[in-house]
């Protein structure tokens, strides 16, 4: 199989990458990044490319899956623009383009909470863009919804105090669905879901993104 990555210099996208490159189910493994990374592999393709200019890369998109953890926080973007910008609008491009280049099994990251009728701006961002892939009829859709990630050396302030208040709170029996989850094992998931290539589209959430 062709797998192509985007979002993988995020922490579930290395690990994501990792895994691809150890399983030989997988052939080729093509990331599309903004920049250099120092990981090299014979089976890895690493794409160079300005998400702005698509007519750049639109040709290079086709393979077996796409798998897509791109994202960004708030923090980093600057402004809820620049977030929508890159976890809506590349996203949304990116993937159009894969359908249109006849990639037939998607696997997208998305977020718990994940509505497009929410209040909140993220969960309001995360279901748009849900709504949107499911029209572009994937032979094979595969919407992750997971709990707070567990990633490794993670800077996220708001994620480190979710990830200490929900481990207290599984101690004492409460909220176990909502148990943390390790990146490696979402990108395990992920993995499974382009093997197996369920027809239609399938929304996981809760106990269901898990090994």
């Amino acid at each position: 199989m062709k797998a192509l990555v985007i979002g993988a210099t995020g922490a579930t996208g290395r690990d994501l990458v990792d895994l691809l490159l150890e399983d030989g189910t997988f052939e080729e493994v093509h990331i599309f990044v903004r920049r250099e990374l120092p990981l090299r592999h014979k089976k890895l393709q690493t794409h160079i490319i300005d998400f702005d200019r698509p007519q750049h890369w639109y040709r290079l998109v086709t393979g077996d899956v796409l798998f897509s953890c791109l994202g960004t926080t708030i923090k980093a973007a600057g402004t809820k623009e620049a977030q929508w910008k890159v976890d809506y609008d590349y996203q949304y491009q990116f993937t159009e383009a894969a359908r249109t280049n006849g990639v037939p099994t998607y696997v997208l990251v998305s977020s718990t909470g994940a509505s497009s009728t929410s209040r909140v701006f993220y969960s309001r961002m995360k279901g748009e863009l849900e709504v949107a892939v499911k029209k572009l009829e994937f032979p094979s859709l595969t919407i992750l919804q997971p709990p707070i990630l567990d990633r490794k050396d993670s800077d996220r302030i708001g994620e480190k105090v979710g990830l200490k208040v929900i481990t207290v709170l599984n101690k004492v029996g409460l909220l176990k669905s909502q148990r943390p989850l390790p990146t490696r094992e979402l990108a395990q998931v992920m993995i499974r879901q382009a093997k197996e290539k369920p027809p239609g589209t399938h929304v996981l959430s809760g106990k269901n993104v898990r090994i």
